[in-house]
C-alpha cells in the first residue's frame, strides 16, 4: 500500500471539539478533506463549519454541549454515534486560556480554566473510549495539549492553563497503555503560540516581542499545521504512534 493512501480517512466517522473555530476547525476540515464524514462539538454555534465541511462533500453533523457537564457530554457523544453510526477517530480540542498571577487568582477563576482544558477532555475521552471499547473495531483519539503542559511560558503567568496541560499529556500516556488492548491509540499534540481567534495577532504585541525572541522560527504557527498533526496522529500512517506527545511549536521549547 502507498504511504500516501494511509492517511486516506474514507469511511471513517470523527468526532471534534472545539470546533466551531480555530485549531477544532482546521481539523474537522481536514479529517474532512481525507474522507471521513465529522461530528462538530462546541458550545458556540457550529453551524458555519458544519457548512464548510458539507462543501467538501462529507457528511457532517453539529451539536451544542457544555463539554464540561458530564451529561451534556455523554448525550452528544451518543448523538455523535447515532448520527455517524461509529466513532473511529475523535479530536478532543476545546479549551481556553486565561492569565493572572496565582497569588490573584481565585479558586473560581482556577476551576474556569481547569474544568475545560482537562476535566471536559477526562470527560470526552471516556465517552469516547466507553463507544470504541463497546464496538470493538478501536479507533484513534488525539487530545489537544500545550507546550505550556512541557514548560512554562514567559512573561505571561498563567499557572492554571500550565498545570491543566501537563495534565492532559499525562492523561493521554495512562489512557495509551490502558487502552491499546481495546486497539484504542490516544496521541495528544502540543501546539506552540498559534494565530486563532484565542490568540489572535493583536494579542499584547510586548508579549508577542519576547515569545518571537524566545522561538527559533520567530513566528506564530498556524491553526493549518497543527491540523495535519492531528491528521497523522488520527490516521493509519500513525498506527504504531500511541501515548506520544507532538511538540508543534516551532521549536520554542527546544531553548
Amino acid at each position: 500500500m502507498s504511504v500516501l493512501n494511509l492517511f486516506r480517512m474514507d469511511g471513517k466517522k470523527a468526532v471534534v471539539t472545539g470546533a466551531a473555530r480555530g485549531i477544532g476547525r482546521a481539523s474537522a476540515l481536514a479529517l474532512a478533506e481525507a474522507g471521513a464524514d465529522v461530528t462538530v462539538i462546541d458550545i458556540l454555534d457550529t453551524s458555519e463549519t458544519v457548512k464548510m465541511l458539507e462543501e467538501l462533500g462529507v457528511k457532517a453533523y453539529g451539536i451544542q454541549c457544555d463539554l464540561t457537564k458530564e451529561e451534556q457530554v455523554n448525550e452528544a457523544i451518543a448523538q455523535a454515534k447515532e448520527k455517524m453510526g461509529a466513532i473511529d477517530i475523535a479530536h478532543v480540542n476545546a479549551g481556553i486560556a486565561y492569565c493572572v498571577k496565582c497569588e490573584d487568582m481565585s479558586f473560581e477563576e482556577w476551576k474556569k480554566v481547569t474544568s475545560i482544558d482537562l476535566d471536559a477532555v477526562f470527560l470526552c475521552t471516556r465517552a469516547i473510549g466507553r463507544i470504541m471499547i463497546a464496538d470493538g473495531a478501536g479507533g484513534s483519539i488525539v487530545c489537544t495539549a500545550s507546550m505550556s503542559g512541557s514548560i512554562v511560558n514567559y512573561p505571561q503567568e498563567q499557572v492554571a492553563y500550565n498545570a491543566a496541560k501537563a495534565g492532559v499529556i499525562h492523561l493521554v500516556k495512562s489512557l495509551a497503555c490502558e487502552w491499546a488492548k481495546h486497539g484504542i491509540r490516544v496521541n495528544a499534540i502540543s501546539p506552540g503560540y498559534i494565530c486563532t481567534d484565542m490568540t489572535p495577532p493583536t494579542t499584547n504585541m510586548a508579549w508577542q516581542n519576547i515569545w518571537y525572541s524566545m522561538c527559533p522560527t520567530k513566528r506564530m504557527g498556524t491553526a493549518e499545521e497543527m491540523a495535519a498533526g492531528v491528521l497523522y496522529l488520527a490516521s493509519d500512517a500513525a498506527t504504531y504512534t500511541t501515548g506520544a506527545n507532538l511538540v508543534m511549536d516551532g521549536g520554542y521549547s527546544c531553548y
